[in-house]
């Protein structure tokens, strides 16, 4: 009967315990898809034993691997192997997995994940706070200190954030006006309060689908390009090149994007409100025939100032929150590609979830201001 690719004797007849013949072709290719249980194998006879390796026929890293996390990492106080093959055996724990456990012993239950989940949200608020913290001493530093801070990359930001995201805003902004109008003008027509389009487009975009809106579109395309650029920076090394240099990273590249954000974003509010409210003035024209002149008479009337102060300010907060978000994932990525994806989709996801709580917020802390009695 032939030999198996890649297998074990075991001959428990020993009055010294059980000897053990690793023969075969313990290679990559030899062990296809057996390496879980020939490593179950191996590790339920245990180190212990006699093992004979001078008979296998070939053996590879990956052959090697098994039989060194089976042992748990040591090599055995019985073994007979070859030379070349003890030169392989030696290179293992300096490979990195010289301790890991079986596969089959890698089982967590729910209280492990659980409290593997509440360790890391303890890690990540900890990591948050000392961004946090010490982005507020390098602002401090930086007002006493003007010079220093890099209005280069503050202004690029402002550009790249800001000025080039007006058409997108303004399309949107101007679809999304069209859209409201319209649905709201179907209902308003049967109850004969045509005239009431003015004051739900004008408090619906000034104080809540404007900045939200903006929002959005600003986390998913400038939020994601600050986390990706971070992350390529973590990349390359250009971070710690920094930190060599003696310059802070948040001083370098974090402040600059919030401050810039935090410029842009109440603008971009105010442009993205305006074509929200000039498409439901269009949309109410030939829907509901409301002049374009009555529309804009009526909305400084109907929309109290306070409504465009809580809609700006909603953008002040919102940038630096997104901005904030962009950067702590950014700063969290590991030097390889799949982190790099992994932290600029979570930036994304959790700026959109963090914009949407403080919207929660700011409807309740402002829930008696600028409604019109």
């Amino acid at each position: 009967m032939a030999k198996p690719r890649a297998g074990l004797e075991i001959d428990h007849d020993q009055g010294t315990g059980p000897r053990v013949r690793v023969v075969g072709s313990w290679t990559l290719a030899g062990i296809g898809g057996m390496a879980a249980t020939l490593e179950k194998e191996a590790h339920a006879v245990g180190p212990e034993a006699h093992w004979h390796l001078d008979e296998i026929e070939r053996l590879d890293s990956a052959g090697a691997l098994i039989l060194w996390r089976a042992w748990g990492g040591a090599k055995p106080p019985n073994c007979a192997l070859r030379p070349e093959h003890d030169a392989l055996f030696a290179q293992l724990p300096a490979a990195g997995d010289a301790t890991g456990a079986a596969p089959y012993r890698r089982r967590r239950h729910g209280l492990r994940w659980l409290g593997a989940g509440a360790g890391a949200l303890v890690r990540d608020s900890i990591e948050a706070v000392a961004l946090f913290g010490q982005l507020a001493l390098d602002t401090l530093y930086s007002m006493r200190h003007p010079r220093e801070l890099p209005w280069r990359e503050l202004s690029a930001t402002i550009y790249k954030a800001g000025v080039r995201a007006m058409p997108v805003a303004a399309l949107v902004g101007f679809l999304i006006g069209v859209v409201l109008s319209y649905l709201s003008s179907l209902q308003l027509r049967n109850f004969g309060a045509d005239l009431y389009i003015v004051n739900i487009l004008g408090l619906g975009t000034t104080r809540e689908l404007g900045p939200v809106l903006v929002a959005v579109l600003v986390a998913g395309r400038s939020g994601s390009a600050m986390a990706a650029q971070i992350g390529v920076m973590r990349v390359t090394e250009e971070i710690d090149a920094l930190a060599v240099m003696g310059i802070s990273r948040t001083q370098r590249l974090v402040l600059p994007k919030i401050l810039a954000l935090a410029l842009a974003m109440p603008l971009l509010v105010l442009w993205t409100t305006a074509m929200a409210l000039l498409g439901g003035m269009v949309s109410a024209y030939y829907q509901l025939d409301i002049s374009y002149a009555f529309f804009i008479d009526q909305i400084p009337r109907v929309v109290p100032v306070a409504n465009l102060v809580i809609g700006l300010c909603k953008g002040v907060v919102f940038g630096i929150l997104i901005a904030a978000v962009a950067c702590y994932f950014g700063l969290r990525v590991r030097p390889n590609t799949e982190s790099l994806s992994a932290c600029t989709t979570s930036s994304v996801v959790v700026a959109i979830t963090v914009v949407i709580l403080v919207d929660a917020i700011f409807a309740i802390a402002t829930r008696n201001v600028g409604v019109p009695g």
